[in-house]
């Protein structure tokens, strides 16, 4: 557990749920009750807010990127924030605290900050973090895409497909961010912001909203190709089926006419000495002609 004092007598309190006991003292210590634990251990909690108007108390479950790429693809953990009056309680992990890190640094330079600073603040740094990976995977899906041009291979079908279940989750993640913000202008500890950490929690919508514009147009672009190329795999399965019937049909000429020649009732050319030479011609003619049906039916 860390506490760091800031501004007019608040107080900054971190504890790292993997380091300390869901059971132990210190949430007591901080009024922290069952329920906002359950929301900070549970490491599949969705993005979200609550108001106590008689505690005046106000929790906040934000999306932080996972920076440790697991099962090929990120994945979000969520990071609460308890603020009531000039306290602001937040319960991180290992996974997550990296966020903690870059919070602390900025507020040892900004030791004037109000509570609401604080949150509004380090609501933006994890905004700020999801940009530098979405630029990574936009380079990832502009490889994969010049790499399917050159082969089409399970590999890289495999690796597109990581990709949009990348994509999926960076944008449900971003959608619930930018919904939390937005439902904070709605609540009543809105009110009792001033003027800057209100222009601030816009700059935080502003920067929400452009994530999740830029997160979705990254998946749209993943499914793009991925449709693109199943209707390509789609067309060579075609392809292919034409010709493995085309072969077929050609394989059953010999078999129609020997059966021909081979039933017991009289059979032109039997009586010839060189009649199995003019069969050969029978079955190559009829091979030529039905092959060359079969290219115009291909090429349609």
């Amino acid at each position: 557990m860390a506490v760091m004092h800031f501004g007019e007598n608040n107080t900054w309190i971190n504890i790292n749920s993997d380091l300390i006991s869901e059971y132990s003292s210190i949430y007591d210590t901080y009024e922290i009750d069952d329920e906002m634990i359950e929301y900070a251990l549970d490491k599949n909690e969705r993005a979200h807010m609550e108001y106590n108007r008689r505690t005046k108390t106000l929790v906040v479950i934000y999306n932080v990127l996972n920076l440790s790429r697991e099962e090929n693809h990120y994945d979000t953990i969520p990071l609460t924030f308890i603020v009531r009056q000039n306290q602001i309680v937040t319960i991180s992990n290992a996974q997550n605290e990296y966020i903690i890190d870059q919070i602390r640094e900025e507020l040892e330079e900004n030791m004037h900050w109000s509570v609401f600073n604080f949150l509004l603040h380090s609501l933006f740094a994890i905004s700020e973090n999801y940009f530098p990976v979405i630029e990574t995977l936009n380079k990832e899906q502009q490889n994969i895409s010049k790499l399917l041009r050159k082969k089409t291979t399970k590999d890289n079908l495999f690796r597109l497909s990581d990709l949009e279940i990348e994509g999926m989750y960076l944008v449900s993640a971003t959608k619930q961010n930018a919904v939390v913000l937005e439902q904070l202008k709605t609540q009543q500890a809105f009110k009792e912001l001033d003027d800057s950490e209100r222009e601030q929690l816009e700059d935080n919508i502003i920067e929400a909203n452009q994530l999740v514009a830029m997160t979705e147009l990254h998946l749209q672009i993943l499914h793009q190709i991925a449709n693109t190329y199943n209707n390509v795999l789609n067309n060579n399965l075609n392809d292919t089926m034409k010709f493995l019937t085309g072969i077929s049909i050609l394989m059953t000429i010999p078999d129609i006419v020997t059966g021909f020649f081979g039933m017991n009732v009289q059979i032109p050319f039997t009586e010839f000495r060189h009649g199995w030479a003019i069969i050969l011609l029978i079955i190559a003619f009829g091979w030529i002609g039905v092959s060359q049906i079969i290219k115009r039916i291909m090429k349609d």
